[in-house]
């Protein structure tokens, strides 16, 4: 691959910068799942086992939906590298990430939230889906593996159960599969629809906003 940035649009640099994207949004998604997978008290291997999960089970997904097989993570080690670093990380940190109050935690959960429903909506949108497809795809990356994750430690996925998360994920989605479906340049497509993820997760987070419950 070459050495362009996201910002140019060539075929090159573009699945350049995807990649960057996806890698930054598996490195935050282990770090967390890491962290998460700590306060459960599960031990080194069970808590990279848990980091690995969360930072790639969106993604596989995507690629599985969309048809990329092998998917990424299978054939560029780099994903794993990058999720057992991430997940190493916050097993060694994750005494001052709790004296943090978990405030960075959630930064951290949106700034991956928003970087993996771009990066997915893009790349179904590449493969020809459908606008809305692409969305969905889009928020299947980014709330896939925070699931498995919660899932396996047992407790209820937090994108059934509070904040405006998958929500989040799906605007940011959208407005990238609109704005790409419209000629717009990808570039700004892509932080407008990640902005848009981030800033209402964070409100949301801050907020307690909630969708309703029965």
């Amino acid at each position: 691959m070459g050495h362009g940035t996201a910002l140019d649009n060539s075929p090159r640099s573009r699945i350049t910068g995807l990649t960057a994207s996806d890698l930054a949004a598996t490195a935050l998604f282990a770090f967390e799942g890491a962290v998460i997978a700590s306060g459960a008290r599960l031990d080194l291997f069970g808590v990279l086992v848990v980091a690995c999960v969360s930072a790639l089970g969106g993604g596989t997904a995507r690629d599985l939906l969309i048809g990329d097989v092998p998917t990424a993570s299978v054939r560029d080690v780099r994903y794993v590298v990058v999720s057992t670093i991430g997940g190493l990380l916050a097993f060694g940190a994750y005494r001052a990430v709790v004296h943090n109050e978990w405030e960075l935690l959630v930064v951290l959960d949106a700034a991956g939230l928003a970087l993996f429903a771009v990066v997915g909506a893009m790349k179904a949108f590449d493969r020809h889906l459908p606008v809305l497809s692409a969305a969905l795809v889009g928020t299947v990356t980014a709330v896939g593996g925070g699931m498995m994750r919660d899932l396996l430690i047992g407790r209820v996925p937090v994108v059934l159960r509070e904040d405006v998360y998958a929500t989040a994920a799906l605007a940011g989605s959208l407005i990238v599969a609109v704005g790409l479906s419209r000629g717009h340049d990808r570039t700004r497509v892509a932080i407008a629809g990640g902005l848009a993820c981030f800033i209402l997760r964070i409100l949301a987070h801050h907020f307690g906003w909630n969708l309703p419950t029965a």
